[in-house]
């Protein structure tokens, strides 16, 4: 199995130290689990680099003003790394011969991709996931803020589903990044339309098209959701239509790396998924379900 989607930091801690015991430990843990290669996807808003490029964006479009205010104090908490300090220290732990692939957790932005893609095409990623954590300015996954989560009880159910669905269609025809990430985010907080295979099917048919893998992650067990992402109804669509697919534990402690791996692994088996998919400076390559063999050595590469 992969462990595909790691963040070395809670969203509660300001501070980003960047340390190799740490990446080893999360290497350490995964192994024990039976993963035999990690992803660091830590989210770009994290990086001082991406604050340069992208502050603001929630003035983009027509957000209340609570919002705004809220989006401007979350994003100026969490804007304190330096992505060639996180590049370079993953590189040190492939030149070691951990067992971790180079990686970033992208949201999307309107209007903005090109712009993601000129910044990113600069480093030596091999893997790049594309999320939707928020619509406009309003963060409809921050299951512990207040003020995030009052707006689903003033918004229609499936309009949310409807936005969210429309902006991953956009993520994926930019074709920035390579997986989709918890496809169906947007169930976090237990908010479900009462009928949703049509978000379901343009959310598969946007992978599909795009050519991106889907994640598979045990995140959704810990949240109010209460499910893995995605769906079971969305995972067979997503594996009817060809899609690939990597498995994830999101983790943001060390306690929940590789979390539930066997029961990914069962629901992979249940739509005939046989191999997952890994990546190697952002070339797809294919992983035996059974036994997650790697490809070869990780190489040593560093920033251009």
């Amino acid at each position: 199995m992969l462990d595909y989607h790691l963040h070395l930091w809670p969203h509660t801690r300001r501070q980003t130290p960047v340390v190799l015991d740490q990446v080893a430990a999360y290497c350490e843990r995964a192994q024990a689990a039976g993963v035999v290669e990690i992803a660091l996807t830590e989210h770009l808003f994290r990086f001082v680099q991406a604050d340069r490029l992208l502050a603001g964006f929630w003035e983009d479009d027509d957000v209340p003003r609570r919002l705004r205010s809220s989006m401007a104090g979350y994003w100026r908490f969490h804007a304190t790394a330096d992505l060639d300090q996180y590049v370079e220290t993953v590189l040190e732990a492939k030149r070691r011969g951990l067992p971790v692939v180079l990686g970033l957790e992208v949201d999307y932005y309107r209007g903005r991709m090109d712009e993601v893609a000129t910044l990113l095409g600069g480093y030596p990623f091999d893997v790049l996931l594309g999320s939707v954590h928020w619509v406009g300015g309003w963060r409809f996954d921050d299951v512990e803020d207040a003020l995030s989560m009052s707006e689903w009880s003033v918004r229609d159910v499936d309009a949310c589903w409807d936005a969210y669905a429309g902006a991953c269609a956009e993520l994926a025809a930019a074709r920035t990044c390579d997986v989709f990430a918890h496809p169906d985010l947007i169930k976090v907080a237990a908010r479900r339309p009462e009928h949703p295979k049509e978000w379901w099917d343009r959310i598969a048919d946007a992978a599909a098209q795009s050519g991106m893998a889907a994640e598979v992650s045990s995140a959704g067990w810990r949240k109010p959701a209460a499910e893995q992402y995605p769906a079971e109804g969305l995972l067979a669509r997503l594996a009817a239509r060809g899609v690939p697919f990597t498995t994830a534990s999101d983790a943001h402690h060390l306690s929940h790396v590789a979390d539930r791996v066997e029961d990914l692994h069962a629901l992979l088996r249940t739509v005939g998924v046989d191999h997952l998919t890994g990546f190697r400076r952002r070339q797809a390559h294919t992983v035996p379900l059974a036994d997650a063999a790697s490809p070869g050595p990780i190489t040593s590469d560093r920033p251009s």
